[in-house]
Order: C-alpha cells, then structure tokens, then sequence
C-alpha cells in the first residue's frame, strides 16, 4: 500500500464556494495537478458550467475557478491507497484535512460541493462532528467526475453540475 498525500487547497480570499474532492489519483500525484486523468470529466464539466474555452491550460483553469470564487480541495490530507480508486482507500489510514483552520481563513463560504459519494461520506464521518463550522455550510453531493463513474454521462454529470452556479 501506498501513502499518499493531497495538495494545498486552491482558493482566493473571497471563495464563497468550496468543491471537495476524497484524494487525487495517481495521475494527478505524478502531474502535481488537482483532476490531471485526461478522461476526468472535473475541468471539462467546470468548462461547460462556466462557460470557459475547453482549451485553457492548468494554470489558466485554476484563475478561471479562483474568479468565481470558487476554492477545490479534498477531504483527506493523507490516506493509504493502492491505485487510485477511492474505494481502495484503507479506512483505517484515513487523515483529514484541517478544516476548521480552513474555514477560520475563509469566513464567506457558505456551499460545499461533494465530488462524489465518497468525498461525502469522508466528510460525515471525520469532518462534520469535529469542525462546528462545517454544520454552517449549505451541502450538495455531485455525481463523481472520475472516468470510473461511467454509468453517468457527461451530459447528465453537467445537469448535476449546475448547482455550482448558486
């Protein structure tokens, strides 16, 4: 089994919105990069919620995410995984992130988007009894971006996906 470790959350002063993903996968590791699988639907779905040119390079989709104040972050600072499937997690392994510092600095969210099940799920089971600001936040649980939910078409994904304009 692996360790492994999540990035820094990506959100400006003003994020009134928070996306929360479990733990990114191996690609997004190597590449150092928040939803790097070129088959995750997350930045193609952002795209197409937005508006944003399916062309832009990293950099320029994290402005474009910071711009609308958006923050992304996972629920897990550390976790011990084979691969990169969130069920593969080792429960026992699972460390949360910092959330109640997390808020402190950033007192205008009001939304938390799930990426999936399983970042739900984490969130209620380590985060939600220990983080009194998190019982503040106005909750959604999105279908999960990942190629490995292929039961769900981008098309209906983006239908979900909506929700982040509130």
């Amino acid at each position: 089994m692996t360790q492994v470790h999540s990035f820094a959350a990506l959100a400006s002063a003003n994020a009134t919105r928070l996306i929360l993903g479990t733990m990114p996968g191996v690609a997004s590791l190597q590449a150092g990069q928040y939803y790097a699988h070129q088959r995750n639907g997350f930045w193609p779905l952002l795209g197409s919620v937005f508006g944003w040119p399916q062309n832009l390079d990293y950099l320029q989709r994290c402005q474009a995410l910071l711009q609308e104040q958006l923050a992304l972050w996972d629920v897990l600072q550390a976790c011990t995984r084979p691969g990169s499937l969130d069920s593969a997690i080792e429960r026992s392994s699972m460390v949360p992130n910092d959330f109640a510092s997390f808020f402190a600095q950033h007192p205008q969210l009001t939304r938390v988007y799930f990426n999936g099940q399983q970042a739900a799920a984490i969130w209620q089971r380590l985060v939600l009894p220990k983080v009194a600001a998190a019982h503040e936040l106005v909750t959604y649980v999105l279908p999960s971006s990942s190629p490995a939910n292929a039961s769900m078409s981008l098309q209906i994904k983006q239908q979900h996906w909506q929700v982040l304009r509130q």
